[in-house]
């Protein structure tokens, strides 16, 4: 793997041009010392399969009051290509799961496992697969910063669309496997097609059923390779009774892998910004706890400071600044308004 420190000085090994499964990638960093990637005995856990609709974009005190200046995003981390002194500005977004996604996710992977469960059998089986989605990709906390903007990817790309592609539909394509110490990043490039020149080294992103990640009918579909980070929970298939079940571990048993998510690199031009209605952006921001293993050198706002901060930002917009719940809180709201979806 190559090896390189991105503009936070953090070390990063990466393969440009693909995304690297587990396995795959365990061979390519064989001659690395990583104490969680080449972890053994990880309790079973689900591989879903999951139809994201929705993108976030995190950021801390000084972000959010050039996003408020500007009206848009801008982006800030170039693209570091190893043959070239070009520097390309990327806009970094990450995908954000929803209750919804985990429900269908869960459907899902039961009805691939078990094709021919009996009424009876799918009345019976009870909701897992929110206890296993605990990695950092699933929080409601942040690790770069205190404000969350949330906005479904149909309005970023069609945005990105009239405002840097003339109307027509951007490109996708595979960007690159990246590792860090417990993390593994899987990117995707977006660019116009005027600038097809500039990129054609890397792979289009297609709908591969085989793939990490894929693109099809306006949704990223992401095939998690590690959802955990902490396993806390073993996954029990239950083949004579077409059932799965969860076991919690406790203590030693509990296992410490690596985990993944997918972001999305939308290329920009020197000083060019990703336009949205101002009401549109303040609709769209929540506030965010701090996370674990932060990566801003950035101080994170209390509460209090930050719904200062945004009506100053926003002194017209009525609406109070809403705290981001974690996915485990919003899946235990829609049980409650929508109990047979938890049955």
């Amino acid at each position: 793997m190559q090896k390189r420190k991105n503009r936070r000085e953090y070390n990063e090994h990466f393969v440009e041009g693909q995304h690297l499964k587990l396995d795959d990638l365990k061979e390519e960093a064989q001659d690395l010392e990583n104490q969680y990637l080449f972890r053994e005995n990880i309790p079973s856990y689900p591989r879903p399969e999951f139809h994201v609709s929705h993108l976030k974009h995190d950021t801390n005190q000084v972000g959010l009051k050039g996003i408020r200046r500007d009206g848009g995003f801008r982006a800030r981390d170039p693209l570091r290509a190893q043959d070239s002194r070009r520097q390309t500005p990327l806009l970094w977004w990450s995908l954000s799961v929803r209750p919804d996604d985990v429900t269908a996710a869960e459907t899902g992977l039961l009805e691939k496992t078990f094709p021919d469960r009996s009424q009876e059998q799918v009345q019976r089986q009870q909701s897992f697969l929110g206890r296993f989605a605990t990695s950092p990709a699933f929080m409601k906390s942040s690790r770069l910063g205190s404000y969350r903007f949330t906005f479904p990817l149909e309005e970023v790309l069609e945005a990105y669309s009239e405002q840097f592609c003339s109307g027509a539909q951007p490109v996708l394509r595979v960007y690159e496997t990246v590792l860090y110490k417990q993390e593994v990043m899987y990117s995707v490039l977006v660019h116009s097609p005027a600038n097809q020149e500039l990129f054609l080294k890397y792979p289009l992103l297609t709908d591969d059923p085989n793939a990490v990640c894929a693109f099809k009918d306006g949704r990223f579909i992401w095939r998690p390779e590690a959802m955990c980070e902490t396993h806390s929970y073993e996954l029990i298939e239950k083949r004579d009774e077409n059932q799965m079940d969860v076991r919690q571990l406790f203590g030693s048993d509990c296992e410490y892998y690596v985990w993944d998510h997918v972001v999305v690199a939308l290329h920009l031009e020197e000083e060019q910004v990703l336009e949205f209605d101002r009401d549109k952006l303040r609709e769209n921001l929540k506030f965010c706890d701090k996370g674990p293993a932060t990566i801003t050198r950035y101080n994170f706002d209390g509460f209090k400071e930050a719904e200062t901060l945004v009506k100053e930002l926003w002194p017209d917009d009525p609406a109070s600044l809403e705290k981001e719940m974690s996915l485990q809180e919003l899946l235990a709201a829609s049980c409650v308004t929508e109990p047979d979806a938890c049955d």
